[in-house]
């Protein structure tokens, strides 16, 4: 799929770059995503005025550890898909399973299917009762945290 959920292990909620970072180290990393970006979605390719910063984590559950990968730009539509637990919430999620199913060129019924896998991962990365955070990403930026 091109889009899909990514849904953050519940002991990795707030632990955000942006929350961790100087505001202008936050503004470096994002503007650089944006210009990468040239004005589309680094992932639906829609052109947009409005981009948002979205942070790429990896998890490695054997180790505890959640790696910072990448921070790309994306539209509303696909950060709303990204975070479909926080859209639910906010009670946006018809939009962004029309969006899901218009960028992945599929059904409902995928769709169900790829919420359901992305929710099992999320199950089981809650088993790790503890995560480390690896930003060796920042280096690229001469960043410490």
């Amino acid at each position: 799929m091109k889009l899909n959920f990514e849904i953050i292990p519940d002991g990795c909620w707030y632990s955000n770059l942006r929350s961790a970072l100087k505001q202008a180290d936050w503004d470096t990393i994002r503007r650089d995503a944006y210009k990468r970006a040239n004005g589309k979605c680094m992932i639906c390719g829609a052109p947009t005025k409005r981009l948002e910063a979205h942070e790429r984590w990896s998890y490695d559950e054997r180790l505890g550890i959640q790696k910072l990968e990448d921070v790309v730009a994306v539209c509303h539509d696909c950060h709303s898909v990204i975070h479909i637990g926080r859209t639910q919430l906010m009670g946006d999620e018809n939009r962004a399973i029309d969006h899901f199913m218009k960028v992945n060129n599929c059904s409902y019924a995928e769709y169900r299917k790829a919420l359901g896998e992305a929710n099992e991962t999320h199950r089981r990365r809650n088993l790790v009762s503890e995560w480390a955070t690896d930003l060796s990403w920042l280096s690229r930026f001469k960043i410490k945290v």
